[in-house]
């Protein structure tokens, strides 16, 4: 049992001790200790101590609650580096462009470098559903190659196929001589164009000659495979001996309706009305460079002061195609990746003749390649993003549009950041240890404040 004495002993609120000034005598319950007073006392005690743990046990939480936050999250550092592509010398371009007033008829595609290089479309022509049945009616003799770009035997034939098509069309060109057309249709795209016609291997080169490509009852087509040598040499030599037994000029003169006209190589005017939509893309040597978009015929003449080079841009982009997937997972990293990727999209740049005639529109592309790397799935994402300047000039020639583009020989480099989990430990360990420690000192502290309160409460009972 606890004498009340004892008891008593530990009021914090009695006021022991000599009185050295004279004054007013003190009330006797500041000097007396009470059993009130020690009660009160004994659950201030608890309080403190109460507190003090339930303090420490927040802060525990607290700050392992802050690392565990800091150990889920992610962060990103940016680098700059040399551009260490690994997608070869030649970029590729992808654009679909509007132009309310410019015929199919005349639109042309060049694209040229500051190496000298020039490229219009490529040798063989590009057919989809849209325009196959209206090159087929065209020409005499139209010989496609079927392929897939996945394909090995497709890329392995792609080079001589694009020369062999280059040099026919230099010699048998489709607008004066008009016989023989060399043409190309991606089946990765074109999927119910190839299934139409049969196409079960990679790549198939068919040849359609006007007027025999018939269906019979069981809707297979009628026309020819081609099993020959797949060499430029080749290709070459088998479209010649097609278009042997054609008469030399008979398409061009059955399309103009020209039989009794002797000047057949004089231009027609052409038409001031029209609508043309150009969709596809181009593979560009990394050189600053530059896309043109023109009119351009060679039995048409053109007025310069009539041509309208007006252009809705629904997409125009570099790289390889990125998948809306690939792009939301960057994003989760990144929130503002992608922005620049396709800058010029859904942009209208259209001449109202307020900007008089003869007006050129050039558009100034800065390219950069953007590359976002994780540590788990390693390179995440990798596009390349641009910046647009878009300007209007007048000249004497006839009008086109230009889009200029420069890639930086620098790339950027976004890396994922996460913390490793021996780090997450050892800092929670650190928390942990830390508090208890404070914990300890604080213990200590109050003891020997107790320990000096009960010295201090002896010497004045003596």
């Amino acid at each position: 049992m606890i004498s009340s004495t004892k008891l008593k002993s530990v009021d914090f609120y009695r006021r022991g001790g000599r009185m050295v000034v004279c004054t007013r005598k003190i009330p006797r319950d500041l000097t007396e200790a009470t059993l009130s007073g020690a009660g009160l006392s004994i659950v201030a005690a608890l309080s403190m101590v109460f507190y003090l743990e339930w303090f420490l046990l927040v802060l525990i939480f607290k700050f392992v609650f802050q690392e565990l936050s800091n150990y889920l999250s992610v962060s990103t550092s940016t680098s700059v580096i040399v551009d260490n592509s690994t997608d070869g010398d030649f970029l590729r371009m992808d654009f679909n462009i509007s132009f309310p007033a410019l015929s199919c008829e005349f639109a042309a595609v060049d694209v040229n470098d500051v190496l000298g290089t020039m490229k219009a479309n490529e040798g063989s022509a590009v057919l989809n559903t849209r325009n196959f049945d209206r090159y087929a009616n065209q020409h005499p003799i139209l010989v496609v190659n079927f392929y897939a770009p996945w394909c090995y035997w497709s890329n392995r034939l792609k080079p001589s196929w694009e020369k062999a098509a280059k040099t026919i069309r230099e010699r048998y060109d489709p607008e004066l001589d008009g016989r023989i057309l060399m043409a190309k249709v991606d089946c990765t795209e074109e999927g119910d164009l190839c299934r139409k016609h049969h196409i079960q291997g990679y790549p198939s080169i068919r040849i359609f000659r006007k007027g025999s490509d018939v269906r019979d009852d069981h809707g297979h087509h009628d026309h020819e495979s081609y099993y020959g040598d797949r060499d430029t040499d080749s290709l070459v030599k088998t479209m010649e001996d097609l278009i042997a037994p054609l008469p030399a000029g008979s398409q061009k003169l059955a399309l103009e309706d020209k039989s009794n006209n002797e000047t057949g190589n004089v231009k027609r005017p052409a038409p001031s009305a029209g609508g043309c939509r150009i969709e596809g893309y181009v593979r560009v040597k990394k050189v600053p460079g530059s896309l043109v978009i023109a009119a351009r015929s060679e039995s048409h003449s053109f007025d310069a002061s009539q041509m309208n080079m007006s252009h809705i841009i629904s997409h125009l982009s570099f790289g390889r195609k990125i998948s809306p997937k690939a792009f939301s997972d960057a994003k989760q990293l990144i929130p503002y990746i992608g922005i620049s990727h396709d800058r010029l999209n859904g942009r209208s740049f259209i001449n109202q003749r307020d900007l008089g005639a003869n007006v050129t529109i050039e558009h100034y592309l800065q390219i950069v390649k953007t590359e976002v790397l994780t540590r788990r799935s390693g390179k995440l994402l990798e596009e390349y993003e641009y910046t647009a300047h878009s300007s209007v000039s007048q000249s004497l020639y006839i009008p086109v549009v230009k889009f200029h583009f420069v890639l930086s020989p620098m790339q950027v480099v976004i890396t994922e950041n996460q913390k490793s989990f021996s780090h997450f430990i050892t800092n929670v360990c650190a928390i942990i240890g830390g508090v208890f420690t404070v914990a300890g000192i604080l213990d200590a502290l109050l003891h020997n404040t107790i320990r000096l309160m009960k010295k201090v409460e002896l010497g004045k009972n003596f």
